[in-house]
């Protein structure tokens, strides 16, 4: 009588890794795409913390915006060029994906009446697809194809 082996057949683990296979093609540029979405989302909400933190400087130190994006973040006690309303990842212009610049206007009297503030992607189709613009008017605008500005369309 032959004794009758346990096991997988080398067939049968090729159909399972072949699957496996199939499933993670799929489900792999359904990740990236999602974590595109989430860097955009991000960026966005980034982009409204700005604005928000330039109002609070503003009507804080009553000398205008900040001179630069590192002024709304922190380095101890809050002042002018540390006013601790951003994080300071945030503050260093890179997040999630995205790079900011930040624009202050030019000084008039002391006081700073303008800025504007850019997201762009860090690698464009990899970290995010959308480029964002918002300035002191608070509204949030993109571009798919290049640096936005305030003549783009605004957020829906």
């Amino acid at each position: 009588m032959r004794k009758t082996e346990k096991g997988f057949s080398l067939i049968e683990l090729l159909i399972v890794v072949a699957i496996i296979l199939i499933i993670a093609a799929i489900a792999i540029p359904n990740l990236l795409r999602s974590r595109m979405a989430a860097n955009e989302a991000s960026a966005v909400g980034s982009l409204r913390t700005v604005n928000t933190a330039c109002v609070s400087y503003s009507t804080t130190y009553g000398i205008g915006f900040p001179s630069t994006l590192a002024n709304l973040g922190t380095s101890g006690a809050a002042s002018s060029t540390s006013a601790d309303l951003i994080d300071s990842v945030l503050a260093s212009g890179a997040k999630s994906g995205y790079t900011f610049t930040y624009v202050a206007g030019a000084a008039a009297g002391g006081v700073v009446p303008t800025y504007t503030l850019n997201a762009s992607p860090i690698t464009p189709g990899q970290t995010g697809q959308r480029y964002f613009y918002t300035d002191e008017s608070g509204v949030i605008r993109f571009n798919v194809s290049a640096v936005a500005s305030a003549s783009d369309n605004p957020l829906q």
